[in-house]
Protein backbone atom coordinates (compact mmCIF):
# COMPACT_ATOMS: atom_id res chain seq x y z
CA UNK A 1 0.00 0.00 0.00
CA UNK A 2 1.24 3.57 -0.89
CA UNK A 3 2.11 5.56 2.00
CA UNK A 4 -0.17 9.14 1.93
CA UNK A 5 3.82 10.59 1.78
CA UNK A 6 4.77 8.00 -0.54
CA UNK A 7 2.42 8.88 -2.69
CA UNK A 8 2.81 12.76 -2.72
CA UNK A 9 6.28 12.49 -3.52
CA UNK A 10 5.34 10.07 -6.93
CA UNK A 11 2.76 12.90 -7.55
CA UNK A 12 5.19 15.49 -7.38
CA UNK A 13 7.52 13.91 -9.96
CA UNK A 14 4.84 12.79 -12.47
CA UNK A 15 4.04 16.61 -12.11
CA UNK A 16 7.95 17.20 -12.69
CA UNK A 17 7.57 15.18 -15.75
CA UNK A 18 4.73 16.99 -17.22
CA UNK A 19 6.48 19.82 -16.85
CA UNK A 20 9.46 18.28 -19.09
CA UNK A 21 12.40 17.75 -17.13
CA UNK A 22 15.19 17.29 -18.74
CA UNK A 23 17.48 13.84 -18.13
CA UNK A 24 21.40 13.79 -18.74
CA UNK A 25 22.67 10.28 -17.39
CA UNK A 26 21.84 7.09 -16.00
CA UNK A 27 22.07 8.19 -12.62
CA UNK A 28 19.32 10.66 -13.23
CA UNK A 29 17.08 8.38 -15.03
CA UNK A 30 17.83 5.76 -12.49
CA UNK A 31 16.65 8.18 -9.44
CA UNK A 32 13.57 8.78 -10.58
CA UNK A 33 12.65 4.92 -10.96
CA UNK A 34 13.81 3.93 -8.04
CA UNK A 35 11.61 6.60 -6.55
CA UNK A 36 8.58 5.06 -8.42
CA UNK A 37 10.00 1.47 -6.77
CA UNK A 38 9.88 3.02 -3.24
CA UNK A 39 6.42 4.03 -3.88
CA UNK A 40 5.09 0.53 -4.07
CA UNK A 41 4.25 -1.76 -1.63
CA UNK A 42 6.86 -4.25 -0.49
CA UNK A 43 5.27 -7.07 -1.90
CA UNK A 44 5.23 -5.14 -5.56
CA UNK A 45 8.53 -4.31 -4.91
CA UNK A 46 9.82 -7.43 -4.72
CA UNK A 47 9.08 -8.28 -8.41
CA UNK A 48 10.41 -7.23 -11.33
CA UNK A 49 9.11 -4.21 -13.21
CA UNK A 50 10.05 -2.72 -16.84
CA UNK A 51 9.24 1.27 -17.26
CA UNK A 52 9.88 3.18 -20.28
CA UNK A 53 10.82 6.48 -20.28
CA UNK A 54 9.52 8.67 -23.06
CA UNK A 55 11.97 11.66 -24.48
CA UNK A 56 11.68 14.43 -26.70
CA UNK A 57 14.99 15.34 -29.12
CA UNK A 58 16.04 17.47 -26.23
CA UNK A 59 16.11 14.66 -23.48
CA UNK A 60 12.92 16.31 -22.15
CA UNK A 61 10.90 13.42 -20.39
CA UNK A 62 7.21 13.38 -21.95
CA UNK A 63 6.02 10.64 -19.72
CA UNK A 64 6.81 7.87 -17.79
CA UNK A 65 5.32 4.16 -18.08
CA UNK A 66 5.19 0.66 -16.63
CA UNK A 67 5.43 -1.82 -19.37
CA UNK A 68 5.52 -4.77 -17.32
CA UNK A 69 5.30 -6.03 -13.77
CA UNK A 70 6.35 -9.47 -13.18
CA UNK A 71 7.90 -12.07 -10.38
CA UNK A 72 10.22 -12.15 -8.73
CA UNK A 73 12.86 -13.22 -11.62
CA UNK A 74 11.55 -11.45 -14.66
CA UNK A 75 8.95 -9.84 -16.38
CA UNK A 76 7.32 -10.46 -20.10
CA UNK A 77 8.15 -8.22 -22.77
CA UNK A 78 6.80 -7.14 -26.14
CA UNK A 79 7.85 -4.49 -28.41
CA UNK A 80 4.52 -4.26 -29.10
CA UNK A 81 3.69 -3.07 -25.46
CA UNK A 82 7.02 -0.81 -25.28
CA UNK A 83 6.25 1.13 -28.56
CA UNK A 84 2.65 1.32 -27.84
CA UNK A 85 2.58 4.77 -26.19
CA UNK A 86 5.84 5.75 -27.77
CA UNK A 87 4.28 5.85 -30.78
CA UNK A 88 0.77 7.52 -29.26
CA UNK A 89 2.62 10.30 -27.36
CA UNK A 90 5.16 11.38 -31.18
CA UNK A 91 8.35 10.65 -28.66
CA UNK A 92 11.85 10.69 -30.16
CA UNK A 93 13.64 8.69 -27.94
CA UNK A 94 13.00 5.61 -25.15
CA UNK A 95 15.02 5.12 -21.85
CA UNK A 96 13.73 1.73 -20.26
CA UNK A 97 15.11 0.83 -17.56
CA UNK A 98 13.96 -2.11 -15.23
CA UNK A 99 14.81 -3.53 -11.34
CA UNK A 100 16.19 -7.15 -9.97
CA UNK A 101 14.72 -7.44 -7.03
CA UNK A 102 17.24 -8.16 -3.88
CA UNK A 103 19.99 -8.84 -6.84
CA UNK A 104 22.95 -6.68 -8.45
CA UNK A 105 22.22 -4.33 -11.52
CA UNK A 106 24.19 -7.43 -13.99
CA UNK A 107 22.58 -8.20 -17.19
CA UNK A 108 21.57 -11.72 -17.78
CA UNK A 109 21.56 -13.09 -21.26
CA UNK A 110 17.76 -12.80 -21.04
CA UNK A 111 18.05 -9.06 -20.80
CA UNK A 112 20.72 -8.87 -23.29
CA UNK A 113 18.63 -10.16 -26.13
CA UNK A 114 15.25 -8.31 -25.29
CA UNK A 115 17.68 -4.94 -25.41
CA UNK A 116 19.12 -6.09 -28.75
CA UNK A 117 15.00 -7.38 -29.86
CA UNK A 118 14.09 -3.88 -28.79
CA UNK A 119 16.89 -2.01 -30.51
CA UNK A 120 16.14 -3.22 -33.64
CA UNK A 121 12.38 -2.87 -33.30
CA UNK A 122 13.19 0.98 -32.57
CA UNK A 123 15.37 1.03 -35.44
CA UNK A 124 12.40 -0.05 -37.91
CA UNK A 125 10.10 2.46 -36.06
CA UNK A 126 12.15 5.76 -36.19
CA UNK A 127 12.51 5.54 -31.92
CA UNK A 128 15.33 5.46 -30.93
CA UNK A 129 16.58 3.25 -27.49
CA UNK A 130 18.77 5.74 -26.00
CA UNK A 131 19.81 3.25 -22.56
CA UNK A 132 18.12 0.56 -21.25
CA UNK A 133 19.43 0.33 -16.95
CA UNK A 134 18.75 -1.74 -14.77
CA UNK A 135 18.37 -1.00 -11.12
CA UNK A 136 19.55 -3.43 -8.71
CA UNK A 137 19.54 -2.96 -4.83
CA UNK A 138 22.37 -0.70 -4.25
CA UNK A 139 24.00 -0.52 -7.58
CA UNK A 140 22.85 0.53 -11.64
CA UNK A 141 23.82 -0.78 -14.54
CA UNK A 142 23.55 1.12 -17.96
CA UNK A 143 24.18 -0.72 -21.50
CA UNK A 144 25.01 2.38 -23.06
CA UNK A 145 27.56 3.59 -20.76
CA UNK A 146 28.80 -0.37 -20.98
CA UNK A 147 28.48 -0.13 -24.32
CA UNK A 148 30.99 2.97 -24.63
CA UNK A 149 34.05 1.55 -22.16
CA UNK A 150 33.80 -1.22 -24.83
CA UNK A 151 34.50 0.83 -27.64
CA UNK A 152 36.99 2.85 -25.84
CA UNK A 153 38.84 -0.41 -25.06
CA UNK A 154 39.35 -0.99 -28.83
Amino acid sequence: MIKNKEFKEVLRMYIKCKHNIRVHDAEAVAKIFYAVLKSECKVDRDKEHLWSMGLTSGHRVVYLELISLGDLIESVVHPREVFRSAILKGVYSLILCHNHPGEEAKPSLEDKKVTERLQAAGEILGIKILDHIILGKDNIYSFTKDSQKARRLI
